[in-house]
Order: structure tokens, then sequence, then C-alpha cells
């Protein structure tokens, strides 16, 4: 899998650990290392020549400052250049002692510029780096030298950030982010091999998010005049989302995952899957915190991306500030087998690719893949308008739909009033009906049964219950002590956004009643610290 990797060097301890990873990679692969130091001789001497008017007097003698110059210059050069070898020594005695080809190189410059230079020139398919360098303090989350090569390099980059401790246990799983893009597909491929050859699990994980458009909405409807508003219709645009495009996005994602599963077990792999709601790279952050994972493999870019563009995703580049462990920012593309066979042998009516033409841009690819996927299931060698309505069908319920076309007639909170809901206890979706079975997302069978006397029982409990609108003109049932659970949030953007994402997972599980449990959740991730159990119990607050 790789061939030649490239090792950045400065003695600093995350170099060091740099140098290890890459030893063993180099072992593992059977490659070639190339170790790396720049010195910036020239930028000394400029410096020098900048202050030689603040020398003594006796030092600005015409022909004294010319020898203080040669001396300077000589010193500056050689010194730095001894330096730079002792650097990389270290690294060539790690190489030969394992067997492993070797090269040093050392070049005077500005650090980024001359790195990406030379990773060009050497053509090399892995960069290994530390975060931090010489240069790091307390705050450092990633120095500017590793920011740059990672961000512009255009090869795999593994940034090491996680310096394990004294009698610290060997981390065992990699953990890979799958939205569906071939990144995504070709970091899990990345994963699988250096599981086997580091004998570590792999686990993979989705997340989807249901909550922008309600914290979105939340934030304009005081914005927007009386005129306005009706343009907009609130209400029938969060009845688009509750009843269709959550729903939607939570089956794709886990389809995501079923195909990255199936890619595994072709590979001889077993993983798991992980699927979660709420914004990527915080969800991925909070679960990386809770598990310890060796190593996080992303891709560069992700499935919003355009295909040529460079850089890195917002998401990655949270990732690779944030992450308490290592990170590799995968190149690799690759195509699960049943989209290639998907794309290669299935056709479209030209009154198909005529209603695709009308899909949002920035969807349109995952709509086509979810329609292949369908039809290569059904056997279906022609996609048609049929096709297309059966596929629908399953990501967005004809029942959501023509409930969407009525302008909203029937509301998900009102079902949750007049009937029990079922709520899947593995990734939080309600199911459509309050008796099913099996989660229409993720396939689990631990489904909660929840009724409206039982919401109100555990409300009483919580100190009495207060009904508030929302600002759709819907309304939700707070508990008092869901109610002082927010308001420990005393930052009040903080607070407004966790209010939004309260109210918005109450109506994805058709919940009329918001409960300390739930609410506590939110909170917590919003503060990163669990809820003080007695801070729910004092005074008398409003939600809003």
């Amino acid at each position: 899998m790789y061939s030649k990797i490239y090792v950045p060097v400065d003695n600093s301890d995350f170099s060091n650990r740099a140098i290890t990873n890459a030893v063993a990679l180099g072992k593992a692969f059977d490659a070639a290392l190339v170790g790396s130091h720049v010195y910036a001789a020239r930028m000394h001497d400029y410096r020098f020549k900048q202050m030689e008017y603040t020398l003594p007097d006796e030092y600005l003698d015409e022909v004294e400052l010319e020898r203080q110059r040669k001396i300077h210059d000589s010193l500056i050069t050689l010194g730095l250049k001894l330096i730079s070898e002792s650097y990389l020594d270290q690294m060539q005695n790690l190489c030969r002692d394992q067997g492993l080809p070797f090269e040093p190189r050392m070049m005077d410059g500005k650090h980024h510029t001359e790195l990406l230079r030379d990773i060009q020139s050497v053509d090399c398919d892995l960069v290994v780096l530390g975060a931090l360098g010489i240069g790091r303090v307390k705050d450092s989350e990633i120095g500017s030298v590793c920011d740059r090569v990672a961000r512009s390099s255009g090869r795999d980059v593994w940034v090491v950030k996680h310096l394990p401790k004294q009698d610290e246990p060997e981390r065992d799983t990699i953990l890979v982010g799958i939205d569906g893009s071939p990144q995504s597909f070709g970091a899990l491929q990345t994963a699988l091999e250096l599981a086997k050859r580091f004998d570590k699990k792999v686990e993979i994980i989705g997340v989807y998010d249901p909550y922008l458009h309600y914290s979105v909405f939340h934030g304009i409807v005081g914005v927007l005049s009386e005129k306005a508003s009706k343009v907009f219709r609130f209400e029938e645009q969060n009845q688009l989302h509750e009843e269709i495009i959550d729903t939607g996005l939570a089956q794709i994602y886990q389809s995501h995952l079923e195909v990255a599963e199936r890619m595994a077990l072709d590979a001889g792999a077993l993983v798991t899957k992980t699927l979660l709601d709420g914004k990527a790279f915080q969800k991925i952050l909070d679960h990386v915190r809770k598990t310890n994972p060796w190593l996080v493999i992303v891709g560069r870019i992700g499935v919003h991306s355009e295909a040529d563009e460079t850089g890195l995703g917002s998401n990655t580049e949270n990732l690779l500030r944030r992450c308490p462990c290592d990170v590799l920012l995968s190149t690799r593309l690759a195509y699960p087998d049943i989209d290639v066979r998907a794309e290669e042998s299935i056709k479209w009516t030209p009154e198909a690719e005529e209603r695709m033409t009308r899909v949002p841009p920035q969807v349109k690819g995952i709509a086509r893949t979810g329609i292949l996927r369908l039809a290569l299931e059904k056997g279906h060698s022609v996609v048609t308008n049929s096709v297309i309505d059966e596929a629908m069908d399953r990501f967005m319920p004809k029942q959501s739909r023509d409930l969407t076309f009525q302008l909203a007639e029937r509301m998900a909170l009102e079902l949750a009033e007049r009937q029990p809901v079922a709520v899947c206890k593995r990734c939080g979706v309600a199911a459509s009906e309050p008796d099913a079975v099996r989660c229409g997302v993720c396939g689990g069978t631990e489904l909660e049964r929840i009724d409206r006397e039982m919401l109100e029982r555990i409300a009483r409990a919580e100190g009495g219950l207060t009904e508030e609108v929302t600002y759709d003109g819907r309304k939700l049932k707070w508990s008092e002590s869901a109610k002082r659970a927010l308001w420990t949030l005393k930052d009040a953007y903080k607070r407004r956004r966790a209010k939004a994402r309260i109210e918005k997972t109450a109506r994805l599980r058709k919940l009329p009643t918001i409960t300390l449990e739930l609410a506590q959740q939110v909170v917590e991730e919003e503060t990163g610290v669990p809820l003080d159990s007695g801070i729910a119990a004092v005074g008398n607050v409003d939600a809003a």
C-alpha cells in the first residue's frame, strides 16, 4: 500500500513519535523512508544584517563588519547543518536496525514551502509528521507547518497527535468516517489493510444531521416580516423535514454503513457499525473521546465536495485540529462493487433522467446512488419513473409525501398526542407505527413504547409541566427539571441552540413532552461535562 514514507523531523516529542510510527509502517509495508529537516540559515543571516546597527562601535568598522558577517554566516550555516544531521542520524539508526532503506534530506528555507516542494520531488505516497513541533505552547492545537503540509501536500498524511504515556496499554481500534463518498470508501480500504498488518479492529461511523434546519428556522423566525413568513411557510418546511428528509437521511447513511460493511466482508474482515445524528465532526469527536481509538481515518474531502476540490473538507479539518488521537487523511478513492455494477449495467429512461434534473445539485449524488442501489437489488436493468417512485417510497414514505402535499394536515406531534409511539433504542428514530417490531432505519429490534401517560407521570415527578409554543406554532410540554437543566447553560446563544436541538429531538421522536433525560443529554453534549444532579432542583425558570 505504501512504498515510500516521508517524515519531517525536528527532535520534538511529536516528531520523535512520528519517526517511531513511520518505521513501524515501513516495516509493515516494506517501504523506504525519507527523513527531512529544514533549517533556516538564510533567515538568520537576514536577521543578523537587520540588527547590525545595534552592534558596539568597535564592530561597525567596515573591515570588522565584513569579518563578523563571514563568521556569522559560516557558524550559522555549519551549525544548523550539524543540527539537521544529528536529527536525521536518529532516524537513520532506527531504519538500519529494521533493515529499511533510508534517505536523509536537508534544506535551507521556509519550512512548509521547502517541505511541500520536497514531498513532490521525492514522489512519496505517505507523509508522517507530528501535529506540533518545538514551538508548541499550552493552547496549541496544530502547528503551522503541519497545518500547511496536511492541507496542501495532496498525499496521504498521518498526523501524530497522541503521545502514549508510560505503561499505557496499546489501543486496538481504527475508526473510519463513512459518508458515502469514494474518499470515505477509500479510507475504509486503507483501514482494512492497516488493521491486518497491525492486528487492529475496525469501526465504521456515519453521522447525519437532522438538527441544522430547525436551528436555522428557529433563528430567522423573529426577523422575517409577516408576509415573508407566510411565503416561507415554516410549518410546511418543518413537516417536509420531519416526515421525509430526516428519516430519509438516516436510512441513506445506514445504507452507506451497510455497503461499507459488505466491502469489509468481501475483504475477509469484520467491522462494527455506528450511526449517530448531529454535527458530523462533533459527533465523531465525542465518540473518539469515549472510545480512544488507535487511529481515525477520514477522506481529505467528503460527499458534498466537488470532485476536483483541493485542500480539506470542513469536517476533516475540524477533526484534524481537535482529535485527541492520531489522524490519517486519506486520498484513496474506492467505488463499492454494488455502485460500480449499478452504474455500468443499469440505464435510465429519458423521462427518469429528466426527472433527476429537478433534484437539487447538493443532494443529486446521494439520490442517484440510492436509486441505483435499489434498482440493482430489485433486479431492474432500466431506471424508470416507477423505479424512482419505489426508491422514494423506501427513503421518503408515500404517506409522508402526501401529508406534505396536503400542507401538513396531520403533524407528527399531534399523532403522538393521540397514540403511543415506538422509539428505537439503538438509533433513537421513532417508528411510523406504535406496535412496530423492527426499526426501518437501522434494523434494530429493541423498540421502547412511549405513551402520553408515561411521559406525564415522569414530568409530574420532575416538578410538573409547562406548555410552550415553538417558533412555528407547535406546542411542546417541558418538565420543570428539564427547564432547569437547560438553564444551567449561562451563555444565551448556547442555551438557544440547545433548546432548538431538544425541541427537534422531541419532534423527531414524536414526543409531546420534554423530560429531564432528554434535555440532560443535549446539555451535557454542549458543556462536555456531566450535569450536576442537584442543579435541576433549584429555583423557578422559563425554558425560553
